[in-house]
Formats: C-alpha cells, structure tokens, sequence
C-alpha cells in the first residue's frame, strides 16, 4: 500500500530539515527520507567539524605571531585529543536530528530513495508518494579518474583521521585543499598540495590568494603547480604520486580534494523527467524542476550562487512560502565566501577582476592594513584587502580580504552592500573601539 504525503523531502541534511520542518509548521503532512547520516554533511563531516579542528590552528597561529611580543612558548596541536573534542560535538548530530524530526511529529524514513515511472518513490520496500517532492540530496568530495584511485581518501576521511600521518598530500587547490592542508600542517604533517594548474582559488584574488599561498608556503605547505597528476601506486615506502612530466612524490596518505558533485546518481529521475547536468538538478527561479512537482534546493541545485549551508537554509526558507503561499521568484542576497586556512581569505560582492572590467563605473580601494592597530596588537604577519566602490553612488559594492580576521570582516562589509550604507552614513556610527569594526570608516 502506498503512503501518502503532502511534501516527500529527500534529503536529510540542512535542506532538506529545514523545509521539511517550515512545511510541518505551515500544517502539511511532510515525510522525509535519508540515505545517510541524519543532519547531512555541514555537521557530520563538512564545516562544523573542519572548524573544530580549526579552533586548535588558530590558537596556535595566535600564539606563534605573539612570541616575542609577550608570550614565550608555542603550543602544539594534540591530535588525538583534538579529535575527541570533534567528535564529541559530531557523534551526535545523527541521533539528535532524527530525534529532532521525530518530535516535530515529521514523518521518517532511512533508506536509498528512487522515483519509480509512476511518480511514486521507492524506499526499500516501502513505496510513498507526495503531492510535491523536494530534492536536498547535497554533494559528495568527487574522485579524479586516475590510475591507482582507490587509495584516494577524501575529507571525509581525513575530518576522522585517528592519528596524523607522517607525510600528507591533497590533489586539488579549491577551499577544502587548501583548508584541510592548512590544518595537517599545524597538526606537524609533511604536507604538499598539488593543482592541475598555476591558479587555484580561480574564484578569489589573485594577487591575495599569491599572498595567501606565500604565507602557508612560509608555514611549510609544499604547493606543485601545474601537475597533471596520472598515477598513484602502493609501493612499500608508501604511495607514490606520479605524472608524466616526471613528478614523483611520495606520502602516506592522498585526499583528493578536487571539488565536489551532486547526489544525483542513484534518484531515477530519469523516471520522472527532471534534468541535470554538471551543476546539478537543473531548476527554475522558483527552485522547480522540468517536473512542476518537484523542487531542489541545496547544494544538489544547480544555481548560481555558491553552494553553502546558509543558502540551503535561505532556499529552504524560500520553498516554505513557494510550496504554502506561491509568490515571486527567488532572489539571493549578497552571499560571502571564505577559505578558511589561516590566514583566511574572503570575499563577498562585485569581485576585483570584475570591477577592472569596467574602470569607469568601479574603483578598487588596495590596502595593506597589517600596520593598523587592529593587527599590530595581534602581530599578524599580513592583512590586506580590495574594496570595490561605485564611482557615481559611493557605496561599496564588493570586497576581498586576506587577514586572520578576514571572516569577521567580511561579515561587517557583506551588511554595508546589503544595506547600501554610504561612507557618509557609516561614519555616522560609533562604533565599540579599538575593535575590527571600528576600521570599517577606514576602509573606503
């Protein structure tokens, strides 16, 4: 016997709870359906325990641009014990998001969900079907082609490891390679990151990320620029990375960190005429796919805006009112991103190489702020930022920092676009100083 639901939410991570628990709220019968861990990635194996792991990086950064300036002696990080505090925090993400569901009164099911011909979904043995479905599958860490790419590892593995390995490689230079190898590293990991070509971080700056590659190279990261790699074989001194223009490298242990993919594969959707492509579940500007019952949101959506975990929640919020009280199309705001490496690198708006285009409209604002109180009292080795101003209106229109507090920043400047705040009525504002807010007046 089929099940009936108004809303079948497939997905069981931050999408997918989110817009399960608005409907739930708005008086709809809502099931929802996972094939993993509860609580989806961000959680279990993504941001929050990356930025665990980070904490301890951190505190030793800090402490290592002090000595001399007041503080003597340098803490190292304690792996094990690091991990423990990480999975204190992750062991119980699964249980507490099931039990979360469960007491919303939210239908739920664990299993691999396919839509069969008829429209209905399969889950094991159980078929449901909704009135509408909402995909929020995620993504995974994608696996180059290469030979020998079963003794890749991918983040996953690596936010779990038990113990540090000796010599650490990451094949890949976007956010996770350059985050994770920054936290290897501080953790005493020979660590090398390899990149197919000589810009990684294509996204971001290229003159911050040259400084922020500068700084990690200062802090004994290996990058090999321009290496195809080919093959990875297990030989008794460990694996061996190899390409053809005679690049050999060996390690202990290879992440690859070469992006990431939609959870597409395994959905039939097919089945039900819903589209994909490299991006992912192709969709409207009202998140709807060529199926006009069926939604996507979340990183497994195809569109143009980055795939973060507080936009899934913005698109869920969104679908919430589109699936109750349907309205206009989706717009985004302003949306920051960041590299969490230490330094961190950030950018939100109108990007420099952008703004260059067109020089007439746009003035790009280049700062060295490393002699400013602000990062004199933390000796920060550099901070630096681009500031984007529109020429004819005065507002600041877009931002790229590099700093140890760039993530902070970055947040103060994202408000200023959003609210299209002048120079004028920013100086207006007191703020609590000496802090890093009280630089914003400075900035532009």
């Amino acid at each position: 016997m089929t099940k009936e639901y108004d809303i079948v939410v497939i997905g069981g991570g931050p999408a997918g709870t989110a817009v399960a628990g608005g409907l739930k709220a708005q008086g709809k019968s809502v099931l929802i359906v996972e094939a993993d861990l509860w609580g989806g990635t961000c959680p279990n194996r993504g941001c929050d325990p990356k930025k665990i792991l980070l904490s301890a990086v951190e505190a030793q950064q800090r402490a290592k641009n002090l000595q001399g300036h007041g503080l003597t002696g340098m803490p190292t990080v304690d792996w094990p014990a690091l991990m423990t505090t990480k999975r204190g925090y992750t062991d119980g993400i699964n249980d507490g998001t099931l039990s979360g569901l469960q007491g919303q009164k939210i239908a739920t099911l664990h299993g691999q969900a396919i839509f069969n011909a008829d429209g209905t979904l399969q889950v094991g043995d159980e078929t449901v079907s909704g009135t509408d479905y909402v995909i929020a599958t995620g993504q995974r860490p994608t696996i180059l082609p290469v030979e020998g790419q079963e003794y890749f590892k991918t983040s996953t593995d690596f936010l779990d490891l038990d113990t540090m390995p000796k010599r650490v490689t990451f094949v890949g230079g976007g956010y996770v390679g350059f985050e994770l190898a920054t936290i290897a590293r501080a953790a005493g990991a020979e660590v090398h990151l390899i990149h197919h070509n000589e810009r990684p971080l294509k996204a971001f700056d290229t003159e911050h990320v040259q400084a922020l590659m500068g700084q990690l190279t200062e802090q004994g990261i290996t990058f090999d620029l321009n290496v195809d790699l080919q093959r990875i074989t297990k030989q008794p001194d460990g694996l061996h990375l190899t390409a053809a223009d005679g690049f050999d490298l060996t390690t202990d242990l290879v992440i690859c960190s070469a992006g990431r993919q939609p959870n597409v594969d395994y959905l039939g959707l097919a089945n039900v005429g819903v589209t994909v492509n490299r991006g992912g579940v192709q969709v409207n500007d009202h998140l709807q796919t060529a199926n006009p019952h069926i939604y996507a949101i979340g990183d497994v959506s195809d569109t143009p805006v980055p795939k973060l975990t507080p936009v899934a929640g913005y698109e869920a919020r969104y679908l919430v009112g589109e699936l109750t009280q349907p309205a206009a199309a989706i717009t985004y705001p302003v949306i920051p991103t960041e590299v969490y490496a230490e330094p961190k690198l950030a950018e939100v708006g109108l990007t420099t190489a952008k703004a260059r285009e067109d020089s007439a409209r746009y003035q790009v604002n280049t700062l060295d702020m490393t002699h400013w109180f602000t990062y004199y009292r933390l000796q920060t080795p550099k901070a630096l930022a681009k500031v984007v101003v529109d020429r004819q209106s005065g507002l600041v229109v877009g931002a790229s920092f590099l700093s140890e507090i760039a993530d902070e920043m970055i947040n103060y400047v994202m408000t200023l676009i959003q609210q299209k705040v002048t120079l004028a009525e920013l100086q207006k504002l007191i703020w609590a100083y000496p802090t890093p807010a009280s630089d914003l007046q400075y900035l532009v």
